[in-house]
């Protein structure tokens, strides 16, 4: 059997090639839908995820930004002492800058924007051959001069009520405004106006079409995943730390050169930023790489949801295994073949990522003792039953608890007779065996005694005691764990309609044994049947037309089992096990 290779595939590579970066963009170019392709992302009204809420006062189309009020308001609100936002809400003007129209000439009749001294430049230059009197008193004397403005054009923008300047499209007040943007497109111009104050994603900070397209790519993504919130505010500065980097795609440098491009500090806003960065990279490699075995094995960080090991939206177990952060290249490839076994074999992924963390620090272990030039391994060669011995005393002197040390000698165990067996690398010397007089022994003379005292049980099922529960349902919980020895987490995860009946009308509890990853049944008497359809009567009063879980409305629908079997019942409900 010829040995792994010294070396181990970097999940992060280096600057993408011509090729690469071309299918790349080719694999965006169909995934990216035309809505999000656009330099300006504006999202829909009553977006959660890329949106903000509109601002408190009613009528005013900016965004909230400060305290539930947009920019605007909100100086205006601390201009004004900081008053009462119920009170300052309901008096508040909507009317902001940027959105209302400009203001036009005194002369009343005039629908000309004002240019000096509060009047047009027609009004103004009568105003001073007239020997420039009071302006105000001035236009009111003016007469009405019946073709004064026919046929003229009204601005461009929709909420400006004023006639074009000249021969341009917009009023001489919204002209100068054009030319500070740099004389935009019209369309663009007025876009941009009728939009100011709402949640808009610029990507014209990016310098080309590829990286664009790219976080295009990553926003429409995390729209649809629905899972985490995203504000402009964050994107933002993220734009322009990508645009000053210099690189041609996300995937040119690796995350932890990205991650010096941000300052060290602890702040909320750069985490937020770096979090973006690497879902946007997590989903252009999914991109390029593809899912499956094939493209997960050679990275050194996998994600078990592109694995389909972990349902996108779940709490349970864990959605990445790191083996960047075992030191040795040599111990990392026969590492990765024997988690994907264990997970091949069904193995949870919270068990996994227990055994991965075991030999995590066993290389560390390594490490540090190859660093002060004692016993160490360099290779899997040098990995003698003298290496063993010094990790178990390294271990016998750590903090961690005697389970988590027996835990850890048990990992290790198993990892050293599956190279053994399975002879993937023979250099393994014969003597790096453990035995079980390794492991720990007990404290206190042994395992303490897991049952609770009779005395205690007894004061747990008085009737007195389980009426102190404020909660209806936390009473049930807890004789649901008495009656039926359910775990806590099985209890509260609990499906609406749980309860089952056989043949002969027995009921039977029906949950989901999230550990062993099954479903499960369990006979219950009447009257915990009658607390059950008490807490689903209480349920459906406070959420009507929800069908959550009777014990915990807010819980998710526990994961189903990946191969449900038929499970052991009794004669009298074995016509159930179809139904299940």
């Amino acid at each position: 059997m010829t040995p792994p290779a010294a070396g181990g595939a970097s999940d992060q590579p280096a600057r993408l090639g011509a090729a690469e970066r071309a299918r790349l963009s080719a694999r965006l170019l169909a995934a990216v839908r035309p809505e999000f392709r656009v330099e300006v992302l504006i999202p829909a009204p009553g977006d959660l995820i890329l949106g903000t809420p509109p601002c408190r006062v009613d009528g005013c189309p900016h965004r909230q930004r400060h305290r539930g009020l947009c920019h605007a308001h909100h100086q205006r609100w601390k201009r004004q002492g900081r008053p009462d936002l119920d009170r300052f809400e309901a008096v508040a003007d909507p009317t902001v800058v940027g959105r209302r129209s400009a203001t036009g000439c005194l002369v009343v009749w005039c629908r000309f924007g004002a240019a000096r001294r509060g009047l047009c430049v027609r009004h103004h230059e009568r105003w001073e051959r007239a020997g420039k009197p009071d302006p105000a008193s001035w236009a009111t004397s003016v007469p009405e001069s019946p073709g004064w403005g026919r046929d003229r054009p009204a601005c461009r923008l929709p909420f400006c009520t004023l006639w074009a300047h000249g021969r341009q499209p917009f009023c001489i007040a919204h002209l100068s405004r054009w030319r500070r943007a740099g004389r935009p497109e019209v369309e663009e111009f007025v876009g941009s106006c009728t939009t100011h104050g709402e949640a808009r994603y610029d990507l014209r900070l990016l310098p080309g079409p590829g990286l664009r397209l790219e976080v295009q790519f990553a926003l429409q993504c995390r729209h649809d995943d629905r899972r985490a919130r995203l504000i402009p505010q964050v994107v933002a500065p993220l734009l322009r730390r990508i645009a000053a980097s210099g690189v041609a795609s996300l995937l040119d440098w690796p995350i932890d050169r990205w991650e010096r491009e941000f300052p060290q500090a602890n702040r909320s806003d750069v985490n937020r930023q770096l979090g973006f960065l690497r879902y946007a990279r997590a989903r252009l490699e999914e991109l390029h790489r593809g899912s499956g075995w094939e493209a997960e094995f050679p990275l050194d960080v996998w994600d078990l949801r592109r694995l389909g090991l972990r349902l996108p939206g779940t709490t349970e177990g864990t959605a990445r295994l790191r083996f960047d952060r075992i030191p040795q290249l040599w111990l990392r490839q026969p590492a990765k073949r024997w988690i994907r076994s264990r997970l091949g074999s069904g193995v949870g992924n919270a068990q996994v990522a227990a055994d991965l963390l075991a030999l995590t620090r066993f290389g560390r272990f390594l490490a540090t003792a190859s660093s002060q030039q004692s016993t160490s391994a360099l290779s899997m060669t040098e990995l003698t039953r003298e290496v063993l011995e010094r990790y178990l005393a390294e271990l016998a002197g750590s903090r961690l608890s005697v389970g988590r040390r027996n835990a850890d000698i048990g990992a290790l165990n198993r990892f050293l007779q599956a190279i053994r067996q399975r002879r993937w690398d023979d250099r393994l010397p014969a003597d790096a065996v453990l035995y079980p007089e390794d492991f720990s022994k007990h404290e206190h003379g042994g395992w303490l005694p897991r049952a609770l005292a009779e005395q205690v049980m007894a004061q747990v099922e008085d009737p007195a005691n389980l009426d102190r529960w404020p909660d209806p349902a936390g009473r049930l919980v807890t004789m649901l764990l008495i009656g039926c020895g359910l775990r806590v987490g099985d209890a509260t995860r609990l499906p609406f309609d749980c309860v089952v009946r056989a043949a002969d009308g027995a009921p039977y509890l029906r949950y989901v044994n999230h550990k062993l990853e099954r479903e499960a049944l369990v006979p219950i008497d009447d009257g915990l049947e009658r607390q059950l359809q008490e807490q689903q009567r209480r349920v459906l009063a406070r959420w009507p037309g929800r069908c959550a879980g009777p014990v915990s409305p807010t819980s998710g629908q526990p994961r189903r089992p990946q191969a449900p079997e038929r499970h052991r019942l009794p004669p009298a409900a074995a016509p159930l096990a179809g139904q299940l």
